[in-house]
Order: structure tokens, then C-alpha cells, then sequence
């Protein structure tokens, strides 16, 4: 089936190294083509909305100004979806980790346009910021948006939904807080269900898979897609 919903997404995690193995990372620094806008954006606006990676924990309300329910973006692509998201809750801060300057520069340029002062960027390998320096029940939710698939069977290992991945989560999470992650990969999401499912701190919102909350745009990538009767699945647990 064709990947169809690149709207937030993807390419993530690091796992540790043993001794006779180097870290296994899910993304591949692929910058491609940052445009003029998005490099006038990242120069401009990273300084003012970014958060530079530090080896130790940070305070998220100091680095927002002020305290509100903290919501984790993994690899927010492009930024299309933060930034609306953001834009409808106010109410909430939005921190989106993501390594890729064009998604960055992107975001920023949305953030500016749509005058947002709830969203926050670290432009760094998501792993290391979740080990260094989000502290433990800091977060009242996570967002994975279409993490990268790696369709091949031999590339699996490199996905980032992945028993340590939410292992860590759960101790980022405030009891109560959630993991949303959503995929058009059937056999994809069918892994997630069962690596969120085996967490024993975590417990599923749904039967199975979640219907697609209110807050949860639509792509137009999505929304084509499945008029084409492609499908895809959210899965939704929260912290016990």
C-alpha cells in the first residue's frame, strides 16, 4: 500500500550502544532542498522558539513562560499539524523535537504567520532529548504522527515504536497522560497495538484502534488517501 499521510512525522530513535554494537537510529539525515522562506525562518526564528539540546534536564515552564499542559511532538515533519494544533488549543505548549532544517525552517514559518507562542523546537535526535533532558511525569502527552515505516523486513529495527522507546515515555509521563501515534501502515500499526499493549503501565483508550480525536487533523495527504480507501490507524493509551 502506498505511504499516504507525510504530515507529521517520522524519522526517529537512537537506540544504546553495547559493547560490540553502534547506536541503531531510525532516521536518515536526508536534508533535501530548504527553501529561501524556510532558511530565513530557521536563521530568524530558531533562536527566539528554539531550544538548544543541553545533556540535562530543562524546565519546560521556564522555557515557555509560564505553566501549562506539556505535549511532546516526535518528528513533526513538516509542521503542518503542530502548528494547527497549537493554533486551536492555546490552552496547551507544544514542544516538537524533529532533526530535518526544512521541517524546522517550516514550522517556524508557520509559528510566525500564525502569531503562535505555545510551540518550542529542539532540533536533535529524539532519543538523546528524552534521556537528557525531559525530566521524569514532566509531560501530560505525546504525539507520533506517521513515524517512518521502514516497509523493508530487514529495516524494522529501525522503527521508533519500539518497547524502550515506550518504556521511557511512560517514565516522561504524568499518570493519566497519553501516547497518540497514528500510521497508514496496517502492519505497522498492528505492531504498535501489540509494543503498547505488552507496556504494563500503560492502558489502551480503545478496544483496539482509536477513532481519530477532534484534535487530530486531517492531511490533505490523509484526507485523499482514504476517499482512495486507504486506511489509517490511530492508536491512543494513557499513562496508568
Amino acid at each position: 500500500m502506498p505511504r499516504l499521510a507525510r504530515a507529521g512525522s517520522y524519522r526517529y530513535t537512537s537506540w544504546p550502544m553495547t559493547a560490540t554494537h553502534r547506536p541503531i537510529r531510525s532516521f536518515v539525515l536526508r536534508q533535501g532542498r530548504v527553501s529561501n522562506a524556510q532558511r530565513r525562518a530557521h536563521d530568524a526564528l530558531l533562536p527566539k522558539f528554539g531550544i538548544p539540546y543541553a545533556p540535562h534536564p530543562i524546565d519546560l515552564d521556564r522555557a515557555f513562560g509560564r505553566g501549562a499542559p506539556k505535549v511532546l511532538e516526535i518528528g513533526f515533519g513538516m509542521g503542518e499539524t503542530t502548528a494547527t494544533i497549537a493554533a486551536r488549543h492555546p490552552e496547551n505548549d507544544y514542544l516538537g523535537i524533529e532533526v530535518h532544517t526544512p521541517g524546522v525552517g517550516s514550522l517556524l514559518k508557520r509559528i510566525a504567520e500564525l502569531n503562535l507562542t505555545n510551540v518550542r523546537i529542539i532540533q536533535h535526535d529524539a532519543v538523546e532529548v528524552l534521556q537528557n533532558m525531559i525530566a521524569p511525569a514532566a509531560l501530560d502527552a505525546v504525539h507520533i504522527f506517521f513515524p517512518d515505516p521502514w516497509p523493508k523486513k530487514r529495516h524494522h529495527k529501525r522503527r521508533l515504536i519500539q518497547p524502550p522507546l515506550i518504556a521511557m515515555l511512560c517514565e516522561k509521563l504524568k499518570p493519566g497522560g497519553y501516547i497518540h501515534t497514528a500510521t497508514d501502515w496496517r502492519e505497522y500499526a498492528e505492531q504498535i497495538l501489540a509494543v503498547m499493549s505488552a507496556e504494563p503501565r500503560l492502558a489502551n483508550t480503545a478496544r483496539d484502534y482509536a477513532p481519530r480525536p477532534d484534535y487530530r487533523p486531517q492531511t490533505k495527504f490523509e484526507s485523499r488517501g482514504l476517499k482512495l480507501g486507504h486506511g489509517v490507524w490511530d492508536v491512543i493509551f494513557r499513562r496508568r
